[in-house]
This record gives C-alpha cells, sequence and structure tokens, in this order.
C-alpha cells in the first residue's frame, strides 16, 4: 500500500511516538504512524515502572529538566481528563544513613535550580511520621511524583491521534529512508509512504533508523533493569528512593506502587550486549535482597519473587562519568530525531511533542 502527500511519519508507536502523533493531527497535519510490533506501547513502554517523575535529577536548564517538569504537569492534565489510571503518590528520596546527607542536600540543590516543584528536606522523625516502618536520617518529600498506567497511557494518546485524523499502523517495521526534493520517501513492511517530515521516535531502534537516513552520530547502549515483586504487610504510602549513587547508570533499587495495590522493587541498571532479551534474572535475588534491606530494613529473602524487567536506550556508554541529555533534533531537512529517550521519557512524552509538532511546520 502507497501513502503520498502525507504531513508526517512517526516511526514508533510507543508513548512517545502516540503523544508525538497526537500533538501533530491536533495541529492539523496529516499523520501516519508506523510501529514495527503487534500493538502500541509493547517495548520500552509496556516494561516502564509508570513513575511520573518531578525533575530531580537533571541538570538545570537540560531537556531532560525541562520536558519532565513541564511534562509532570501536562501528564496528570491528560490522565484526569482521559480517565488514565494515576496517583499522585508523592516519593521519598531517603538519606538511611548520615553519611548520605550530604548528597542528599546535593541534589535539593539541583532540585530547586531546576525549578521541580514540591520538593521539601524532612528530619528523619518527620519521614517516620509519613512512613512509620522507615527508620532514616533524612529524606527529600517530592509531593509531585506519582505513578501512571504506561500502556493505558499509549493508547489514550493513539485514540485521541486517531480521532485528530492519524493512521495507526502497527506490524509496519521501517526498513528505508530515501530523501528526495519535496521530502522522505519511507519503505516500510506495510507499504511506502511519501511525507514532508519524518519523527524517529523508535525507542530502543533510534539510532538504527537514524542511520537509516544517513545520520551515523548516535549509539544507544542497552542497559537493562530488572524488578522483583515484594510481598509484605507492611502498607507503604510513597514511593521510596535511595539517594543517588553518581557512578550508577540508574537511580538505585526503588520502592514502586503498582495499579493492584502491590509494591514493586527496581529497576536495578546492567548494560548488556542485547536489546531484546528479557529472560529471567532470577540469579539477582540476593542482590536485589541486600538492596531493599539498606532501603526498608529487615525483610526475608522469601518476601522477594522476579518479576520481568526492561532495557534503556542509554547514550550513556558504560564508560562514561555522567549522564546524557535527550536528543531532540532536525539533524537532516525534514528528518527529526528523538534519540536516547529513557526516563524520564514517559513523564517528558506530552512536553517533547509539543515541541516537535512546533519543528513540523
Amino acid at each position: 500500500m502507497t501513502w503520498d502527500g502525507v504531513d508526517v511519519v512517526v516511526v514508533g508507536g510507543g508513548v512517545v511516538g502516540c503523544a508525538v502523533a497526537h500533538a501533530l493531527s491536533r495541529a492539523r497535519r496529516s499523520v501516519v504512524l508506523l510501529e514495527k510490533g503487534p500493538r502500541l506501547g509493547e517495548g520500552i513502554t509496556s516494561r516502564n515502572s509508570g513513575v511520573i517523575h518531578s525533575g530531580l535529577y537533571y541538570a538545570p536548564n537540560s531537556l531532560k529538566a525541562q520536558s519532565c517538569i513541564r511534562g509532570n504537569v501536562l501528564l496528570y492534565a491528560w490522565a484526569a481528563a482521559k480517565g488514565v489510571w494515576h496517583r499522585k503518590t508523592g516519593k521519598l528520596v531517603v538519606a538511611t544513613h548520615e553519611g548520605q546527607r550530604e548528597a542528599l542536600e546535593k541534589l535539593h540543590a539541583n532540585v530547586v535550580a531546576s525549578g521541580a516543584p514540591g520538593c521539601t528536606l524532612l528530619p528523619g522523625n518527620e519521614v517516620t511520621r509519613l512512613e512509620p516502618s522507615l527508620q532514616v536520617a533524612a529524606a527529600m518529600m517530592c509531593a509531585e511524583t506519582g505513578v501512571v498506567d504506561p500502556t493505558e497511557l499509549t493508547h489514550s494518546l493513539a485514540i485521541a491521534a486517531e480521532e485528530h485524523g492519524a493512521t495507526i499502523l502497527s506490524h509496519a517495521a521501517v526498513h528505508g529512508l530515501e530523501r528526495g526534493p519535496d521530502g522522505w520517501r519511507v519503505d516500510s513492511a506495510r507499504g511506502r509512504v511519501s511525507t514532508r517530515w519524518v519523527v524517529n521516535a523508535a525507542g530502543l531502534d533510534a539510532d538504527r533508523v537514524a542511520c537509516l537516513a544517513g545520520v551515523t552520530a548516535y549509539q544507544l547502549h542497552p542497559c537493562r533493569g530488572d524488578y522483583f515483586r515484594l510481598s509484605t504487610a507492611v502498607e507503604y504510602r510513597h514511593l521510596i528512593y535511595p539517594v543517588k549513587d553518581k557512578r550508577s547508570a540508574g537511580l538505585g533499587v526503588h520502592l514502586a506502587l503498582d495499579r493492584g495495590g502491590g509494591y514493586r522493587l527496581g529497576p536495578d541498571a546492567e548494560y548488556v550486549e542485547r536489546r531484546d532479551d528479557f529472560s529471567s534474572a532470577e540469579h539477582k535475588l540476593l542482590a536485589f535482597h541486600a538492596a531493599a534491606q539498606q532501603l526498608l530494613g529487615p525483610l526475608r529473602v522469601d518476601q522477594l519473587r522476579y518479576d520481568g524487567c526492561g532495557i534503556r536506550p542509554k547514550l550513556r556508554a558504560p564508560d562514561e562519568p555522567d549522564e546524557k541529555d535527550f536528543v531532540l533534533c532536525e539533524d537532516l531537512p525534514g528528518f527529526v530525531n528523538l534519540v536516547g529517550i529513557e526516563s524520564p521519557g514517559l513523564t517528558a512524552s506530552l512536553d517533547l511533542a509539543e515541541r516537535v509538532a512546533a519543528l513540523c511546520r
């Protein structure tokens, strides 16, 4: 099948791609979204922990910080308007001992510099009032952090995009991109599309899709994160995070609340060779048990059960000391790349989509 005269082709049907398709179709662009899998949101999105981040960890004025902070506001409003399941739970970043207090205070200083709202330092006794089972030196309360159902969010964006005229195709892996005098020719498993603009929101494949267009500047480094389910009689009210170790590629094993009222630990961060290996990692049980006890206090090993994994599309290489910012760039005329959209990409998705829509005029 062939589509001619389309304004924009969006490659990738995760939460970011569907948000982009919605923003563009709402702006009266004709849009075709191409998703390689059988269903939307089954890649990175489906394995996301669903946290609505507040914007704590990112360099002030970076795209990560700006898009996360504004995206947080947009996401809550969208979820409320569309009936997408979500909860504003709040989050505690805890210094479990006095030696972590300085790092916690530095994180709070970054929060202030970035403009992330609703974050307050608390002494240990105040933390215990909020979470009676915790005995910590101090914590930062992040009132605007919460959780959302990532798949439900993605589907709501796709439905809204289709209501504004977008065409969404699954089983549509892109295998060719060719630039011509009037735009781009996109060859996919579902046919050919002639378009003025291409937006690459392909997640773990974003660097490969960029290469199809002749953009070779990006290399993604797959970074796996595993999860364990926690069974406990303790009732936690907030997400609970450790103070981030700058050397780590992740935020540290933390406690998240799920839609069913259960508790999930993770993800950790482990660079891997493959982008498609989601096999079980039950061998991490003891490491997770140790991390969970350091965060929450005494637990039995049999309270933890393996619960799957995800893989982040990181621009930061294993030997690099610092995180990389999101890439949102028109690298060639009419070709926009969204690369390295890992956490907090879900939170940032609606803001990133508006930025893309402003480019594709």
